[in-house]
């Protein structure tokens, strides 16, 4: 028996919602219209999906596999809806990018400017998230392509890591720090006032490799954030420093609005790429993006 998308369709509004009647108001049906269509998908299966509680409901292993199935189903149908439409009106897409702050800034700007310039009508989204969250958004087909730094973990099995371009980490310091030297050890800025990243990804993780390289504590009196705009708008009018990659920060140190200051004992260049799902046939046009980005940063 074949399963009926629309049964999988109310399978993720149960999901969604915790409960049959839940779904059914939110869907705008009756309460037994859909448990009739759960029943179906349940014998279509062969298989139990949850277990219906006080509370709610609670997946059972089959419904937690199908759950995951079901939403990147429902994700590509809703894409390829929106792939048709735009066809229509003469636009490619739609290209949907997630990544980490960091990297989104370091890689995406160049790529943009030579894709577009091929193929000018295009739609294109892009969703700034932390690590993990990019790999769920990536399993449930709600992005094509991940930026992220690279190299710093093995990848997840189910993926594909490519490196595109290697950049160089700096301090970077605002006015209130010009009587800071051009080069300096991490070990003589140790109690300095620091702005560092938040989320434990790949981007953090490299920047404590930095401090442990040169053998320097990692900072205690420090101000976490993961937003690029806050920490470059905290260094440029305070005295607190921060370490960023040089193409993340390159607009401000051409401006001198920030100024760069070289880490004696650096040791590695940061890496960025994309991750994509290795089961996924990439489009032409995710394949000319990433061909985009190559090119960019050659």
């Amino acid at each position: 028996m074949r399963i009926d998308p629309r049964g999988l369709r109310l399978f993720l509004a149960v999901c969604r919602e915790g409960t049959i009647s839940g779904a059914a108001r939110a869907e705008h049906l009756s309460q037994p219209s859909v448990s009739v269509a759960i029943n179906q998908l349940e014998r279509a299966l062969g298989a139990k999906l949850f277990d219906r509680q006080r509370q709610g409901i609670r997946l059972t292993l089959a419904g937690e596999a199908l759950k995951l199935r079901a939403t990147a189903i429902d994700n590509l149908m809703d894409a390829a809806l929106r792939e048709i439409q735009l066809l229509g009106q003469d636009i490619s897409g739609p290209l949907v990018l997630g990544g980490t702050p960091g990297a989104l800034a370091t890689l995406v700007p160049t790529a943009l400017s030579g894709f577009m310039a091929s193929t000018p009508k295009s739609e294109i989204r892009i969703l700034e998230r932390p690590e993990p969250e990019l790999h769920k958004l990536l399993r449930d087909y709600e992005i094509d392509l991940a930026v992220v730094t690279t190299g710093m973990k093995e990848c997840p099995r189910d993926m594909k890591e490519l490196t595109v371009l290697s950049d160089s980490f700096s301090i970077i310091v605002g006015r209130q720090n010009s009587h800071m030297p051009n080069e300096i050890s991490l070990v003589d800025v140790e109690h300095a006032r620091w702005v560092l990243p938040d989320a434990i990804g790949g981007f953090r993780r490299q920047v404590e490799a930095l401090f442990i390289s040169a053998e320097a504590p990692i900072p205690h009196n420090v101000i976490r954030s993961d937003s690029l705009l806050t920490t470059k708008s905290i260094v440029r009018q305070t005295d607190y420093i921060t370490i960023l990659p040089h193409e993340v920060v390159r607009p401000e140190l051409e401006a001198g609005t920030l100024r760069e200051v070289k880490i004696r004992e650096i040791s590695f260049q940061r890496q960025v790429g994309f991750i994509w799902l290795k089961e996924r046939a990439l489009s032409e046009r995710i394949k000319a993006f990433i061909e985009q980005a190559r090119q960019s940063n050659v």
